[in-house]
């Protein structure tokens, strides 16, 4: 066999009963829950804002950051409901590379899949307990759906993953806010699909069971642009993408239709700082058109303490060691700014 199996990991119930969620903040983490939902839903006019650093790659400062983020909730909790990005795992274009805390707890050392799933939990729990915001992640792995499954108000599926047939039952099952990123070809037609089957129910095997699921209809789109055969980055936010969304959206047999728009990756080129002109353009469109309106639910941002990224042993506290990010002056006006245009 060309596998090397090194030891059998922790069930998922036994690294949730060691490390537990406070009873208030389960509480909490269902009001979080129930409010995303209601905004998914079109019951409630406040707009999601999904926002911190690229990867999730030190507790202490992604902690800071969220706890940076905790009072401004306050202040702008009538018009945005923000959910701090604590991705703890990263996908690689090519498989090399950093790929998460939950993989690899210390970047200068050996991956190890026992600690990072402990240190993945771990930190979702400090962010909520110290915050009382709950948090997004990616589903890169299915299968460690049960390590956060009472942690997580938001979950993405990203561009490589959404065409797989497992990611897309798996969040069939799930009961929070599912986001389903555009491929990197950017066919709208692959992301709808993939929106569709996670609204459905479906009977599959997972994790060595035979389950069922009943669909989930909080699944919904990101966009986060496209890359062309010809490896040139391709936009897709600007109103004549968004409204060819939504008459796209309007054809499929699905509930709640809704996207959330990524500022960064292919919709950017990766240059962090047009976050906030396309966050601004995107904020405009929905002012003037009814349809883009209410099919923006929210913006996704990549954004730390400090900005821009660093290479991995350059110990810049709060810098992202993947892909650049805003730093936290820009961002904090940033937030405010778009506050004020809800």
């Amino acid at each position: 066999m060309s596998f090397t199996f090194l030891r059998e990991l922790p069930s998922p119930g036994s690294i949730r009963e060691t490390y537990p969620l406070s009873a208030k903040m389960t509480a909490q983490k269902a009001r979080r829950d129930a409010e995303i939902s209601a905004v998914l839903r079109g019951e409630d006019d406040r707009f999601l804002l999904i926002i911190g650093p690229c990867s999730a790659d030190r507790e202490d400062a992604v902690c800071d950051y969220a706890s940076r983020l905790a009072p401004i909730q306050e202040e702008v909790k009538d018009k945005l409901i923000i959910i701090p990005r604590v991705y703890t795992n990263k996908p690689r274009t090519t498989g090399d590379g950093y790929k998460g805390i939950a993989s690899q707890p210390d970047p200068e050392k050996a991956p190890d899949m026992v600690e990072g799933l402990i240190a993945m939990r771990k930190m979702h729990i400090r962010v909520i307990e110290e915050t009382g915001l709950t948090c997004a992640d990616e589903m890169l792995y299915p299968e460690n759906w049960g390590y956060v499954v009472d942690l997580l108000s938001y979950v993405a599926i990203g561009a490589r993953s959404v065409e797989d047939q497992h990611h897309r039952l798996t969040a069939s099952g799930f009961d929070v806010a599912s986001g389903m990123k555009n491929p990197t070809s950017g066919d709208f037609s692959v992301m709808l699909n993939s929106v569709y089957a996670a609204q459905h129910p479906h009977h599959f095997v997972y994790r060595g069971n035979e389950v069922t699921t009943t669909g989930n209809p909080l699944a919904h789109v990101i966009l986060r642009g496209a890359q062309s055969k010809h490896g040139n980055t391709v936009t897709n936010y600007h109103y004549e993408d968004l409204i060819r969304l939504y008459h796209m959206y309007h054809k499929m047999d699905v509930k709640n239709p809704a996207a959330i728009i990524d500022t960064n990756h292919s919709n950017s080129g990766k240059q962090f700082r047009e976050q906030i002109r396309i966050s601004e353009e995107i904020m405009h469109n929905r002012s003037v058109s009814p349809e883009i309106h209410d099919l923006i639910k929210g913006l996704m941002i990549e954004s730390y303490i400090e900005e821009g990224n660093q290479s991995i042993g350059e110990h810049i506290y709060g810098k992202s060691i993947t892909d650049p990010c805003l730093g936290w002056e820009d961002s904090k006006r940033l937030i405010y700014d778009i506050a004020e245009m809800v």
